[in-house]
């Protein structure tokens, strides 16, 4: 057998058929000298230092075998020898290759850096030996890192090349293919529900118009266990206690290009619950207990209503500190009848205290940041309730883009629990452009730019600018949630807001307003604050000659230049369950700014608004919204009519011009009111054709008025719209839609269908 076809293969082989070889050839004698031969790169001074025979040591047999061992183990070589020649210890190697290049051809999917980079956990690194395994797993992992965006088909094909001076270059070759995407996806063995109707229920689906937009057409593993999930809830909340998925079968097409998904299902029988009980140690009395039930005899059986049942009971416990009450409900099966009774069975276990609260994943916000939402504090009894409270807090704080809350037990402890909180940082920054379109000023573009978690420190600052022809604005605001320990927070304004109306659908003047001012706020309850203000502000008006009699009358009589000091207060209340995605709650805002009696004007706006959500189902949420606005002037002065109420257009009555609405002037031009009133109802819910959470579309119906003096003339009287709206959570950020249909339009009203608007995230 050739021996070096031996050592290539089985090098440990090799090496123990050399060594044998060694024993039968080699005689001990004493190292005078020893002299490498064959090395290229590597210094023999290396070999000195693996060699562990040295001169004036005896070589025998032994030595000779752990020699070629460790020179060996280095992985320089492949191939060793050892020869002697008159005491003189020859030791013959054969390098391996460096690698001198590693070039990646036909990627663009990823960056070309970041894949060398993850070469390297692979051990194929440029100046290294080059190992051939290690060249191999670098394949696979790059095959793996394509196959898990769906790219089934990929084909990575290596190349080395030997250059001078024993070094190699390692080229791949990637031929990236297309993304795989789903052909077909059946469901056998349902009877009682239709096909279609079980996988509209699913994430994943067959290519659609707007599939682009997102995923659910790639497979993924992770997708089709969740979409079993939910078939499987679905079933065993509708009666189907022994709802099965017996098998689930996925394929891919030859040319890689489509992927077939089957889910054998067995419905069973429909169950119906028959006799509800309750045993073991509740603590409260049972009748209390008995409320908490949202399961009933003769109900059709859902295992929500169960799980839920046992959520609450427990929780009720955990109010009062049994964090590990453990509710079970045991059933009794009927199968003859197709019935299910169920004995929950209560054990409230040891009350508990809290041990440690920890927090995990905030790289940017600062730990006191979400500290101080916290309801639930170290050393006191767990409450569930404060808990929940306190997750609640940390999401509506709109940093993060998951909030989760973790309550391990401390090993050794019967009575202790700690608090683990990980959050999702997000952006807080926004950058926002808004665009829309009029026959007045065509189209107009506003920007501003807010960070809402200034430098991790749960602070607020923003910036506004306008740049249409019609304004030209620029603001600057600061909040601090918590300038006092207590939650008082304190914020600054500046601005200057330059008005031009000429161009605009409403009556003709010019404005420049430049103002200052600080406020509070104040926490009186869990969910409700009270705020004050006090600003300074001057004002410069100019009137065209197309202004209406009205404005000219108003600067006759109080000048074109006012000094204000405007003192402002108000209240309000969120319940809100989470800023990221409102399924429930509700948020009130009750306003006031009034020019205080110590300089120029005298004039009071009160407002009010208030949203409604309301959860319908997993998919639809619906959002009642509703604002009502007053104003006048006293001490013998009036509301200046810059100040004056407007409606229509983002934000108000969708389908009408931007401020339109309302008492208008001898130009047909709107003018403003000192009442308002506008209502809206929107059901939110996901696109059609796909199932991406970040893609919501709605229907609305919009109302609102502006009313102004009974002696002018307008569009008077509430106007209605109602439309369709997108939004798309973009990789650019928000993208909202809005096309809006006026439903009670006069002749004198003027109408915009579209807006939309494109902000983006840093």
């Amino acid at each position: 057998m050739n021996f070096k076809m031996i050592a290539g293969v089985f090098p440990s082989l090799s090496l123990l058929l050399f060594s044998l070889n060694s024993y039968a050839s080699i005689t001990p004698f004493v190292v005078t000298d020893i002299r490498v031969e064959g090395i290229q790169r590597t210094e023999a001074g290396t070999v000195f230092s693996y060699l562990p025979v040295k001169v004036g040591d005896t070589l025998d047999e032994r030595q000779a075998t752990n020699s070629i061992r460790a020179l060996f183990a280095t992985g320089f070589f492949k191939d060793v020898r050892l020869l002697a020649d008159q005491g003189v210890l020859i030791v013959k190697v054969e390098e391996r290759p460096s690698i001198a290049s590693i070039e990646i051809k036909g990627v663009r999917d990823f960056s070309k850096d970041q894949l060398k980079d993850n070469m390297k956990y692979a051990g194929l690194v440029e100046a290294r030996i080059f190992d051939r395994s290690a060249m191999e797993k670098a394949a696979q992992d790059l095959k793996r890192q394509y196959v898990a965006r769906g790219k089934y088909s990929v084909k990575v094909d290596t190349q080395v090349t030997e250059l001078e001076r024993n070094r190699v270059a390692i080229v791949f070759t990637v031929v990236e293919g297309y993304v795989s995407k789903i052909k077909q996806i059946n469901i056998i063995g349902n009877h009682d529900y239709k096909e279609q109707d079980l996988l509209d229920m699913m994430k994943l689906s067959t290519p659609g118009w707007f599939s682009w937009l997102g995923s659910s057409d790639q497979y993924s593993k992770q997708k089709l266990s969740a979409d079993m999930e939910t078939l499987r809830s679905f079933y065993l909340d509708s009666g189907y206690l022994e709802f099965a998925i017996e098998s689930t079968q996925v394929s891919i097409s030859p040319d890689k290009k489509d992927i077939y998904i089957t889910l054998n299902i067995k419905e069973g029988a429909k169950y119906t619950v028959g006799k509800i009980g309750i045993s073991g140690n509740t603590l409260i009395p049972k009748a209390d207990v008995e409320k908490l039930i949202d399961i009933k005899a003769g109900d059709v059986f859902s295992r929500k209503a169960l799980t839920d049942t046992s959520k609450k009971i427990g929780e009720r416990l955990g109010v009062d500190g049994y964090a590990f009450a453990n509710v079970n409900a045991v059933p009794d099966i009927n199968k003859t009848s197709h019935t299910v009774s169920f004995n929950f069975v209560v054990d409230p276990g040891s009350r508990v205290y809290i041990r440690h609260m920890d927090i995990e994943g905030n790289t940017k916000t600062r730990d006191e940041v979400i500290r101080r939402e916290f309801r639930q504090v170290e050393g006191s009894w767990f409450d569930i309730e404060k808990i929940k409270k306190s997750k609640q807090r940390v999401d509506r704080l709109n940093f993060f883009s998951e909030v989760n809350i973790e309550t391990p037990a401390v090993q050794g402890t019967s009575d202790q629990m700690d608090v683990k909180m990980s959050v999702k940082e997000k952006s807080t920054g926004t950058f926002s452009i808004g665009m829309g379109y009029n026959s007045g000023e065509g189209i107009v573009f506003n920007g501003g730019i807010t960070q809402a978690n200034l430098f991790g420190s749960g602070n607020n600052l923003s910036t506004t600018m306008n740049t249409s022809k019609v304004n030209r604005n620029v603001s600057i605001s600061y909040t601090n949630p918590y300038w006092t320990d207590d939650g008082v927070s304190r914020g600054f304004d500046i601005y200057n807001r330059n008005t031009n109306a000429s161009n605009l659908a409403v009556s003709q003047y010019t404005s420049s307003t430049q103002g200052g001012g600080v406020r509070f706020g104040v926490p009186i309850g869990e969910d409700e604050n009270v705020s004050y203000g006090l600003s300074v502000e001057r004002s410069k008006i100019g009137l065209t000659a197309f202004s209406p009699p009205r404005y000219l009358t108003y600067v006759n009589q109080f000048g074109s230049r006012n000094t204000t000091v405007m003192g402002t207060a108000g209240w309000g209340r969120d319940t809100r369950d989470s800023a990221i995605y409102t399924t429930s709650g509700t948020v009130q805002h009750l306003y006031l700014e009034a020019a205080l009696p110590v300089l120029d004007m005298r004039y009071a706006k009160l407002n009010y608004d208030q949203q409604n959500y309301f959860k319908i189902n997993e998919d639809w949420v619906l959002m009642s919204n509703g604002q009502a606005g007053v104003g006048g002037g006293y001490a013998g002065k009036q509301m200046p009519f810059f100040k004056n109420f407007y409606a229509g257009g983002p934000g108000s009555v969708r389908g009408y011009d931007p401020n339109s609405l309302g008492p208008r002037d001898a130009s047909n031009l709107s003018i403003g009111g000192t009442k308002r009133v506008v209502g809206s109802l929107e059901m939110f819910g996901p696109f059609p054709g796909s199932k991406e959470k970040s893609m919501r579309l709605s229907g609305f119906i919009d109302g609102g008025a502006v009313y102004g003096p009974t002696d002018i003339q307008g569009s008077m009287g509430m106007r209605y719209s109602a439309g369709l709206a997108f939004t798309w959570l973009s990789p650019m950020g928000p993208l909202k839609f809005s096309y809006g249909l006026a439903l009670n339009k006069q002749p004198i009203d003027k109408i915009q269908k579209l807006q939309f608007t494109l902000g983006s995230m840093f």
